[in-house]
């Protein structure tokens, strides 16, 4: 009873031996299926059926699966070796410039921004230079018998030049404010910036009313063909000034405002010298969009020439009358006999 078991008699007919080929056949598979062993793999390949180029297709895909992931690994190695490298460079360079300027700041950390804040601050509260006009003396009295005020205009300094040659050709417009009726001048004195005038002019003006006026002395430079150019002016309220005695004062030109001038009309005329005959011809053509100076809202217009030469008449001449029109057609020609000497001054 405590022995071994023995066999199981074997049926009649049946061979004992296959029962012992498939067992071992068994234990050896299970043996085998526990542990990875390749000549397994490469049976059940063969027994799959597979072609030869197929597994090599699939050996040579997988062998490029893995060189690409290496490649790609060792790529981002390179990128973050290179990153910090350049890290490295930027804060060593950022610190030899601190060491730097410190040491020529003898210790002050201090950025440049800030400096260069500090300079443009300095350069805002910097006055600037106004543009010196020159200066005019005058002279101012009240003449209280007459009721006049007589303005004195001495002589100019330091006026800047207007003209190409480095020079200028000054004179004076004076009128009082706010009424401009009546405006002054001085001589025009040719290629100076140094002018001495030492004219006078008289305002009648009663004393009551001089205190709400202002005195408007005006530089300009003459131009022979354009608009004459205000170099600058002085103004002076009378209310600020002592009437008890006569003044005499200098004053520096101020930039002179532009003058609002009254919409008169416009006249087409045109002009000729000839030196070799001595000879200026002016032909009066037409005008128009003249003022209405009449009740029914016309004119009858003329013109007047005059021949002046340092503020001294010479000649006078004028053209027809043209009856009820504001834009009167002439074609009228006038010859003055001129020297060239004349004409230069």
């Amino acid at each position: 009873m405590t022995g071994t078991r023995r066999a199981a008699p074997a049926a009649p007919g049946t061979p004992a031996t296959p029962t012992r080929l498939t067992n071992a056949t068994t234990t050896t598979g299970r043996t085998q299926s526990g542990g990875h062993n390749p000549k397994k793999f490469m049976s059940e390949l063969h027994n799959g059926h597979m072609p030869s180029w197929a597994i090599a297709a699939l050996c040579i895909v997988s062998l490029c699966l893995a060189l690409s992931c290496a490649v790609c690994v060792w790529k981002k190695c390179l990128k973050r070796k290179d990153k910090d490298k350049e890290k490295d460079k930027k804060k060593g360079k950022e610190k030899s410039k601190g060491d730097f300027d410190t040491e020529m700041d003898g210790g002050c950390s201090e950025p440049p921004k800030v400096e260069g804040n500090k300079e443009t601050k300095l350069s805002d509260k910097e006055p600037k230079e106004e543009e010196k006009l020159g200066r005019l003396n005058f002279t101012l009295d009240y003449n209280f018998t007459d009721n006049t005020l007589v303005v004195g205009i001495l002589q100019a300094a330091e006026l800047p030049a207007m003209d190409v040659g480095g020079s200028s050709d000054p004179y004076v417009k004076l009128y009082l404010l706010p009424d401009k009726k009546k405006k002054f001048e001085t001589k025009i004195h040719r290629k100076t910036l140094e002018p001495n005038f030492n004219e006078t002019f008289t305002f009648k003006v009663l004393y009551t009313e001089l205190g709400g006026k202002t005195l408007v002395m005006t530089v300009y430079d003459f131009d022979r063909f354009s608009k004459h150019d205000a170099i600058g002016d002085v103004k002076i309220p009378m209310s600020s000034v002592d009437f008890s005695q006569s003044l005499q004062e200098w004053r520096d030109l101020q930039k002179a405002e532009k003058e609002e001038s009254e919409r008169l009309g416009d006249i087409c005329l045109s002009l000729r010298f000839v030196p070799t005959a001595g000879k200026l011809t002016m032909v009066i053509l037409e005008a128009k969009n003249l003022k209405k100076m009449d009740v029914g809202g016309l004119s009858d217009p003329y013109v007047k020439i005059h021949l002046m030469q340092n503020g001294k008449r010479l000649k006078k001449k004028k053209t027809t009358i043209k009856k009820n029109t504001l834009n009167p057609y002439y074609n009228e020609s006038f010859s003055f006999e001129v020297t060239c000497e004349q004409i230069e001054t």
